[in-house]
């Protein structure tokens, strides 16, 4: 390709076929919420002032309502260590020494959380390693992933690419996932969006789950295992 009589380089991404078809969405949903504790959606607390996060908390609370009426399970994480900090690993990122066990930062925004709902604790960046989370969406016989939370560089990447290596259908809703810089949250949604996951506009997501909620209302769905 010429432009202006200069050679522009091909896009080696899109002549690989990266991005090249959609993952779509299955039949058993589950929504995983990705640290959406005080620590990073309050703006008191020095990780919660970004307006990325400030935007995506009430996006998320609108979701998973609509999730739950759905009968998907709905999955919180948490980050937080001991009050010695024995079990965290060698993070760099210093408002997380504060990030311990029963303190104020660790506690889930009460905007989010709804009884019935599931939680779980990690300490390193994916909201698979090291907790049950796989274990709980196989019992549900859940198929598709929908990822939110923060931070998209970091912890909502990880629990991307872990939910992809489980072979679970993975979605990420554009407006329900935040970052502390636009940048780093463009440039990962991209990445991960030609490889592992589909990122889709939260309209498109909040559709599916209203089919799924109508569906089962009206017999045509099974509901899933019970506990």
């Amino acid at each position: 390709m010429r432009l202006g009589g200069a050679e522009l380089a091909p896009d080696l991404y899109e002549v690989a076929g990266y991005g090249s078809r959609k993952i779509g969405f299955g039949g058993r949903p589950a929504v995983l919420v990705v640290d959406f504790q005080n620590a990073v959606t309050s703006p008191d607390a020095p990780m919660g002032k970004s307006p990325l996060v400030a935007s995506a908390v009430p996006r998320v609370a609108e979701l998973l309502e609509v999730a739950r009426r759905a009968g998907a399970p709905v999955i919180f994480c948490a980050t937080w260590f001991q009050a010695d900090r024995q079990d965290m690993p060698p993070w760099k990122i210093a408002s997380m020494d504060a990030w311990v066990e029963g303190a104020w930062e660790v506690q889930i925004d009460d905007r989010l959380w709804r009884d019935g709902d599931v939680l779980v604790v990690k300490k390193a960046p994916s909201i698979f390693f090291g907790t049950p989370v796989a274990s709980i969406l196989t019992k549900q016989q859940v198929d598709t992933v929908i990822i939110t939370g923060a931070n998209t560089s970091g912890c909502i990447r990880a629990s991307t690419i872990d939910s992809f290596s489980h072979g679970f259908r993975t979605i990420l809703p554009r407006e329900c996932v935040a970052d502390q810089g636009e940048g780093p949250h463009e440039v990962n949604l991209r990445d991960v969006g030609i490889r592992y996951a589909d990122v889709v506009e939260l309209s498109e997501v909040l559709g599916y789950l209203e089919d799924l909620d109508a569906e089962q209302a009206d017999g045509r769905l099974p509901a899933a295992a019970e506990h």
